[in-house]
């Protein structure tokens, strides 16, 4: 398979090329530094391309499979790469985190994509599509619930400069407003964050977490599943080290590159009184965002999909099986009835 990775210079990216030739396969990196991904790529076939030259970037996917476009701000380069992709009539996937630039993925192409029957695949990552893909998992056969939340506990949060970037695009776009998905829709509003406790499977146990820490998955959860309620939160720890201006970028501490951040997703359903759980436990939230949008692109081209158009992780693949095979970078548990997780 020739997959393009657009983006392969950044930290993401670096991880998604490895990921690539860790499976047999022999990518095209593209980006818009053509001394950086020379220098960085020798061996592999580079591409530069700045999204605002169609031509350029028709000539990166040329004789391309798939692309993976790990560069953000996706605000600015998920237009022009999925629009090229389009031409190309090859599938699209992105490891976006960024809330209204999934929308605008989901809800512009959703036609096209589906007229071409190809697929466009946003926020197919750490953020955004592990929980969807544990949330389908969790609801099991159903397709409508109450309420879904999904709580992050992250050991830390060490951003990468992409990340600011990202985050401070989104701010602006909202104009430093909240965001949360209550009563089937997106409101903005400036309510004040609050914090309570949750209780995280083990490893991590009870953390206190900041409610209403909003993140892609309050887009790709609803977005094919009837659940009006879908809330996201995140581990004090992490969110302070976010916030922090002088919280350093991540360093290696391995020799795959990944940091020593570990993390718990804990997902709960509330459906018809009844609770239900999937967790997933891992390292470095960077680094498995590469077997995540490696995976689906295999999937995606070998056949094992649900459907076609924009859509999400959740509506496009079978959870347990997809979960199943990133079992070596993710370990996940379920339960089909608890107790209350909140206190």
């Amino acid at each position: 398979m020739r997959i393009v990775v657009y983006g392969a210079t950044g930290h993401t990216g670096q991880f998604v090329v490895a990921e690539l030739r860790r499976r047999g396969h022999d990518p095209v990196v593209a980006g818009r530094d053509a001394a950086k991904l020379s220098t960085m790529y020798d061996e592999l076939t580079s591409r530069p391309a700045a999204t605002d030259d169609p031509q350029a970037l028709d000539r990166a996917l040329e004789g391309a499979d798939a692309v993976i476009n790990t560069a953000g701000p996706f605000a600015l380069t998920a237009g022009p790469l999925v629009e090229a992709a389009l031409r190309a009539r090859i599938p699209y996937v992105d490891v976006a985190a960024e809330i209204e630039a999934n929308v605008s993925t989901l809800t512009e192409y959703a036609g096209r994509a589906r007229e071409a029957g190809t697929i466009v695949l946003p926020a197919m990552a750490f953020f955004g599509g592990l929980g969807d893909l544990l949330v389908t998992l969790a609801m099991g056969d159903r397709t409508a619930a109450d309420e879904a939340h999904i709580a992050y506990g992250l050991s830390n949060w060490h951003p990468t400069p992409g990340t600011r970037t990202a985050g401070q695009v989104s701010h602006d776009r909202r104009d430093g407003r909240r965001v949360r998905f209550t009563n089937g829709v997106l409101e903005y509003h400036d309510d004040p964050a609050t914090q309570e406790d949750w209780e995280f499977p083990p490893p991590l146990g009870r953390r206190t977490v900041i409610k209403g820490f909003t993140m892609a998955d309050v887009v790709t959860v609803p977005s094919h599943l009837q659940i009006p309620e879908v809330g996201t939160s995140m581990a004090v720890e992490a969110a302070q080290d976010l916030a922090d201006a002088n919280t350093p970028a991540p360093t290696a501490s391995d020799l795959d590159g990944r940091s020593d951040q570990t993390f718990v997703v804990d997902v709960v359903v509330r459906a018809n009184g009844a609770e239900h759980r999937a967790s997933a436990t891992g390292r470095d939230i960077y680094a498995v965002s590469a077997p995540l949008a490696v995976e689906a692109v295999e999937r995606i081209l070998d056949g094992r999909t649900r459907t076609v158009g924009a859509v999400t992780a959740g509506a496009l693949f079978d959870p347990a099986d997809f979960l199943q095979a990133l079992e070596p970078f993710l370990s996940v548990t379920t339960s089909a009835q608890l107790t209350p997780t909140r206190r």
